[in-house]
């Protein structure tokens, strides 16, 4: 296994960057079996780069572009790979374990058990030289990974964690999870057939439209896991509809009260929902509800008390949420971006948005105006802050705050 020193990996780096552009003299990046263990690669560009077998051992591929790579049987043991784009990567029979691959996009990745086949000086596909056997990502941290649509077939991932992680539509068919942290993970569509889950941890995961019937779930509590079934009220039982009530709402606001009613949602089910993009509901009443993933673009949500809702993934960018009480909502990976979450102005009275012990793990948050919220106990990690407007907000005992100016 040849050792390249870093000069000599930068060239490749380069000419590789050459060929990607079509550059005169650029030549694709063919690293098989080489050791690259411990070298520092961060926010390189190496899409559709050859690393099959490669040793890349601790080294530092954050950031990184490796789109369409090869790195069949590669070493990435330890390795980090935080916020790299890796969509279409061939990791099959490659070691993940202990690696970091927070927020990562691993769209469409091919994790699978698999063969290495040889080649001949004719270019043909030769007979198997080399049985990688299964993938291998024990201890690994997918926290907010993008895996959506992967082939994780047979993969082992003993004690992962998948916090947060987008699984939609991926295959997990006879995959070894036990002891995995899913919390809060998605993994609607995605094929679990005779998956092990034993012990895993599942608190908030959702599997609607999932193949759970072969799955092996001994040891999960199961008691906040979202599946096709309704939590609380399915919004199609609501009468009226919710069109209706929507439309009630909306007379009881502009009549101020004489005609219509306010809009009441507490524990109600909107999953499949239509769209409210740009729907006025300010005071509208959701405790507890369920809106995962909805489009809420620019909808007026003053006032409105959404204390335990389910927001995760929801679209309410330009939202105006000033005033609203967000207490203990699951806010996890929602586009929140140039959001007003400022004080209401009532009088001379000002309502602070109230996000105490709100989830806001990697939530979008450009551009929005937090201005005097309260952010007690809320947990920022790897939420998204620029440009945001955090003048005068109350945030004792945050977790991962964004750092004093």
């Amino acid at each position: 296994m040849r050792r390249l020193s870093s000069v000599e990996l930068a060239e490749v780096v380069k000419t590789h960057q050459d060929f990607l552009l079509g550059r005169p003299g650029g030549l694709r990046a063919e690293l098989v079996n080489h050791d690259l263990s411990g070298m520092l690669l961060t926010g390189s560009n190496l899409k559709d780069a050859d690393l099959t077998g490669a040793n890349l051992a601790d080294a530092d591929l954050s950031d990184c572009v490796l789109d369409g790579a090869m790195m069949a049987g590669a070493n990435l043991a330890e390795a980090n790979l935080n916020g790299a784009r890796m969509v279409g990567v061939d990791l099959r029979g490659s070691s993940l374990r202990s690696a970091r691959l927070r927020n990562t996009n691993l769209h469409k990745a091919d994790l699978r058990d698999g063969s290495l086949g040889g080649r001949a000086r004719t270019g043909n596909l030769t007979a198997v030289t080399m049985r990688l056997g299964p993938t291998h990502m024990e201890k690994a941290d997918l926290s907010g990974a993008d895996l959506r649509e992967a082939n994780m077939t047979a993969v082992i991932a003993t004690h992962t964690d998948f916090t947060d992680a987008d699984l939609q539509g991926a295959i997990l068919a006879h995959a070894n999870l036990r002891g995995a942290t899913l919390a809060g993970a998605r993994l609607d569509g995605a094929c679990l057939d005779h998956a092990d889950f034993g012990g895993a941890n599942l608190a908030y995961a959702v599997f609607g439209n999932a193949s759970v019937a072969t799955a092996s779930l001994a040891g999960c509590d199961l008691a906040t896991v979202l599946t096709d079934e309704p939590r609380g009220r399915s919004y199609l039982e609501l009468s009226p509809s919710l069109a209706e009530g929507i439309g009630a709402h909306v007379r009881w606001v502009e009549s101020d009260g004489a005609e219509g009613e306010p809009l009441v949602l507490d524990n109600v089910d909107l999953r499949g929902a239509p769209s409210l993009r740009e729907v006025s509901l300010p005071g509208l009443s959701a405790e507890g509800a369920v809106f995962i993933g909805l489009d809420m673009t620019r909808a007026s949500l003053v006032g409105a008390r959404l204390k335990g809702a389910d927001l995760r993934t929801c679209i309410l960018k330009g939202a105006d949420l000033r005033g609203a009480n967000l207490e203990a909502a699951r806010l996890n990976g929602a586009d929140l971006r140039d959001a007003r979450l400022g004080p209401l102005l009532s009088g001379d009275r000002a309502y602070s948005t109230n996000l105490r012990d709100a989830l806001l793990r990697r939530t979008d948050l450009r551009g929005a105006d937090l201005n005097g919220a309260r952010l007690t106990s809320a947990d920022l990690t790897d939420a998204v802050l620029f440009k945001t407007n955090l003048d005068d907000c109350d945030l004792t005992g945050a977790k991962n705050p964004p750092p004093k100016p």
